[in-house]
């Protein structure tokens, strides 16, 4: 094979082996015209990906971690080896791109959904779907799967290249017949169209809607006015009662709504892949972060029983006095929505100073469990509870500047989640919650303090979660100017996987009976006015003029907590208890 570019051209040679395990000295190049994308001929395999830990024999249930599960007439099996079939970086820059793989080890019987990929500068680790029919429901007697009637080229990288040479990356989309949808693409390294064999169509009735989101790579060209871009593939409808199914693919076009696929539906109520009560304790002691809360955190957590039992009470609009409340929150109005009618203050007395700084002794984390992605993912929340919330801290520039009482109120509820595979019972990645926002990190990226047990780290006075130490910015990054995020170890630790209580998991029926207070929705703080807004002005009147204005923007998209003392509403309240994490 003749490779152009370099200087001139060179002779090479292949083996026509398989792509694994080559070095980069082993490898080929050609390099493209006009936006200097890299593709290798046999890219480096990127290592794939384990936890720290091996993952422990799980007690004895009905679905959860069985390897497969049933969907309807559909059984799907997760396939986590891949061969690659094309890798392509931009530029000399060899962290930036994308390798694209198709799926091997797949079970007998089961059948090719799509392909998988992923950036380059990433361990290895992902899945993809495969599925084979298990019984026919069908009134017009179709079956579940059906092989593509041809393919269409979606795009290929030899618009970039004086000549192909066989390596240049080609996507396919499946055609279905009518009444089926094709749920993932194909790539290969060659403008052959794959075999129709290797890949399945899912009848229509069978799918649902997906969504694209997470860029995985941007093909642009410089020859085509059309750009091409690569993202990961989600289930449009999330959360509890969503039943959609990624089948581990991406989603390629020229835009995030260029969605041509569709992703599998789980049509079977009994979402029996879900753990069981044994399994989610085994789960949680498992893999339970420890929250290391900042050194110099003034504001601790506490537990719920402490927080009443120790002088919180409940005032009604209208009322003078407070009524105590018991231990359990047996008093509180229950259910119903956010009236303002009622909320929860602090003693007025001398223990008012004595419970804001809440109490470790008594903290816990408040479990809910709920299934995930259409009840193939298993996603426990787990909720810490803060008798106060600190006041804020602004950062401009190499300067910090206390802005009293901004920020800070009565009652504070965060939370982070855990996402577990129903397939293996694999730690998957972590959610954490941060004011009004949050992330999702992939277990790679987390720091793991014992076996399989991933580090949070909490904030001092805001409490927002953290994968990893450091100061981080509400604000701009660019400008160095937002509000503190100050994150750390200190002796100050709850063990979350011995330290919690289950208070919800709906789709386990009478298994776990939720508290009281969790079906308090009023707000577990006073609601206090004050003219922050005045003081944040007084600042900006400080600043040169042609700063000005970049920071009142900045300000404006501030969470609204900052301008005032507002106690929250509790778990119950809050969008991702029924839907999914915002993402």
């Amino acid at each position: 094979m003749k490779i152009s570019g370099f200087g001139g051209s060179q002779e090479g040679s292949g083996t026509g082996a398989t792509m694994d395990g080559w070095d980069w000295w082993r490898c080929f190049f050609c390099w493209s015209r006009g936006r200097g994308i890299l593709y290798d001929r046999f890219p480096v395999e990127p290592e794939p990906f384990s936890l720290p830990s091996p993952i422990p024999q799980w007690p004895k249930g009905q679905g959860f971690a069985k390897g497969s599960i049933h969907i309807g007439e559909l059984e799907i099996a997760e396939v986590t080896k891949f061969q690659s079939i094309w890798s392509c970086h931009q530029g000399k820059d060899k962290s930036k791109g994308a390798t694209f793989y198709k799926p091997v080890g797949i079970p007998d019987g089961f059948f090719c959904l799509g392909h998988y990929g992923q950036p380059v500068d990433q361990p290895l680790r992902g899945f993809l779907l495969v599925a084979r029919e298990v019984s026919a429901s069908n009134p017009a007697g179709l079956p579940a799967l059906h092989k593509p009637l041809d393919y269409v080229l979606v795009w290929s990288s030899y618009v970039w290249k004086e000549d192909s040479h066989g390596g240049c990356g080609y996507f396919w989309l499946p055609c279905p017949p009518e009444g089926y949808k094709a749920v993932g693409y194909l790539v290969t390294k060659g403008p052959d169209k794959p075999s129709l064999e290797e890949v399945r169509c899912v009848r229509a009735d069978l799918t649902d809607t997906c969504e694209a989101h997470g860029l995985i790579f941007n093909a642009e060209s410089s020859s085509s006015d059309t750009p091409f871009l690569v993202w990961k593939m989600r289930p449009s409808l999330r959360g509890i009662w969503g039943r959609g199914i990624s089948t581990g693919t991406f989603i390629c076009g020229s835009s995030k709504d260029d969605t041509s696929i569709s992703c599998l539906k789980n049509l079977d109520s009994s979402l029996h892949a879900m753990p069981n009560l044994d399994q989610v304790h085994s789960l949680i002691k498992h893999y339970g972060p420890t929250v290391f809360f900042h050194p110099k955190e003034a504001y601790l957590p506490s537990s719920v029983s402490w927080f009443f039992k120790s002088g919180a009470s409940l005032f009604k609009a209208g009322g003078v006095e407070g009524e105590a409340i018991d231990a359990k929150g047996s008093n509180l109005p229950c259910g119903g929505e956010n009236d303002r009618e009622y909320w929860i203050d602090l003693p007025d007395d001398e223990r008012n100073n004595y419970v804001k700084h809440g109490n470790m002794e008594s903290a816990e984390l408040y479990v809910h469990v709920k299934p995930a992605l259409g009840g193939i993912f298993t996603d426990i929340a787990m909720w810490v509870f803060c008798p106060f919330n600190g006041p804020a801290t602004l950062k401009f520039g190499l300067a910090s500047i206390p802005l009293g009482k901004i920020g800070q109120h009565v009652g504070d509820w965060e939370h982070f989640t855990l996402r577990i595979s129903n397939f293996t019972g694999e730690l998957w990645s972590i959610y954490f919650s941060q004011h009004s926002g949050g992330e999702w990190v992939d277990a790679h990226c987390l720091e793991y303090i014992e076996g399989n047990r991933a580090i949070v780290y909490s904030s001092k006075s805001g409490h927002a979660s953290f994968p990893h130490p450091g100061i981080y910015l509400q604000g701009s990054r660019k400008l160095g100017i937002g509000i503190r995020n100050d994150a750390a170890r200190s002796k100050l630790v709850v063990d979350s996987s011995s330290r919690y209580q289950i208070v919800a998991a709906e789709y386990l029926g009478d298994a776990v009976t939720e508290p009281n207070w969790l079906q308090y929705m009023r707000e577990w703080g006073p609601t206090i006015r004050y003219n922050s807004r005045s003081e944040l002005e007084k600042f900006l009147r400080l600043l040169p003029v042609n700063l000005r204005f970049s920071v009142e923007t900045i300000f404006d998209k501030l969470p609204l907590e900052l301008y005032g003392e507002e106690g929250p509403t509790g778990p119950k309240e809050k969008n991702n208890w029924v839907g999914d994490e915002r993402w």
